[in-house]
């Protein structure tokens, strides 16, 4: 009798470490939300720096491998399994869909062969540009294919997937050197700029630059006035209307979750204005490759996506987000770590 019940006790704790096993592999941050009973306002996919270009493997400026074949099967794969969960509102694709390398005659055909890939969604998607998609066409030919109608040639909108919730996309290339016509008045804005900012004569090197200033290279860009008064509205109007706001750019917002070299020219200036209000919870972000999280003074979180360029053949980057009242929950795939991003409501 005593050996029997000694067996017994340890078949039950063999299940239950099965069952703690299973939960800690298998598990996601969606059941814990069942778990807690809760179920999310929306849903919706997320993807960065696909960087396609029919070109053989190569590494970046630093030295990290980088999969140009490769990222559309990643992108592939995440639009098989947006389409599988079934109940996503959007995807949000934060930029670079095709690599600069890629050959200017092939430009144009493989920015169609992205969104293509992009169209077999079964939800909307919405896109943001960054200097790569800069690097092969310019705004002119684009933004129509990216379907992006701002006027003007701009590339920032916003939108409400819900009552409680409103998207705000910035255009974090609205200053900038590259894009715009070599004669548009903010080309030469963002030449003067870099002319002052940074003394070396190739304006994506930052040697000799210190700390934060290293982001005045020329891949990067800026928000510029009137874009910064539009934001200024839309917080204004958010907050009258008792909506949380998420804050897309392809440039990162925070000191924190990129690259010095990778942020926003004036990240400061437009965290200046977001500080003003209570409203917006987080800011999601590309550009910089490897993936980061903070959380500013104020409380807003900070996300930048980890690259699909840089997942070796085989792995993969993208996931998709959960939005509850009080949080946003980033459940990844592989390279893309998940994430709760948990604030006041």
């Amino acid at each position: 009798m005593e050996r029997r019940l000694s067996f017994s006790r340890e078949i039950w704790l063999l299940c239950l470490f099965s069952c703690c096993l299973y939960y800690y592999t298998m598990g996601s941050t969606s059941d814990l939300a069942t778990v807690q009973g809760k179920q999310p306002l929306f849903s919706f996919g997320v993807i960065s720096d696909v960087q396609y270009a029919d070109i053989s493997d190569g590494y970046s400026f630093i030295g990290v491998p980088r999969y140009y074949r490769h990222s559309i099967q990643v992108l592939q794969r995440a639009v098989q399994k947006w389409n599988n969960h079934g109940m996503l509102k959007f995807v949000m694709n934060f930029g670079d869909i095709v690599d600069g390398k890629c050959p200017q005659a092939d430009s144009l055909n493989a920015v169609k062969k992205i969104t293509n890939e992009f169209r077999k969604s079964n939800c909307p998607v919405y896109h943001m540009i960054g200097n790569h998609c800069l690097y092969n066409l310019a705004r002119e030919k684009l933004l129509p294919i990216l379907e992006i109608s701002s006027p003007d040639g701009h590339a920032y909108y916003d939108f409400s997937p819900s009552p409680e919730y409103r998207i705000v996309v910035l255009d974090g290339y609205d200053i900038s050197a590259i894009g715009w016509p070599r004669d548009n008045p903010k080309t030469l804005e963002a030449l003067e700029f870099l002319r002052k900012k940074n003394p070396n004569s190739e304006k994506n090197s930052p040697d000799g630059l210190l700390g934060l200033e290293r982001r005045f290279l020329m891949y990067n860009g800026a928000v510029g006035g009137e874009q910064m008064k539009w934001l200024d509205d839309v917080l204004q109007d958010a907050t009258k209307l008792k909506q949380k706001v998420v804050v897309c750019c392809h440039l990162p917002l925070d000191p924190g979750v990129s690259y010095q070299e990778a942020l926003l020219w004036n990240y400061d200036e437009v965290m200046n204005v977001i500080h003003q209000y209570n409203c917006v919870k987080v800011c999601l972000s590309g550009h910089d490759h490897k993936g980061g999280y903070s959380i500013d003074f104020r409380g807003i979180h900070h996300r930048s996506f980890e690259a699909a360029l840089e997942c070796p053949p085989g792995t993969d980057a993208f996931g998709y987000i959960e939005v509850f009242d009080d949080r946003l929950m980033l459940v990844g795939t592989d390279r893309m770590e998940s994430t709760d991003m948990h604030f006041k409501p």
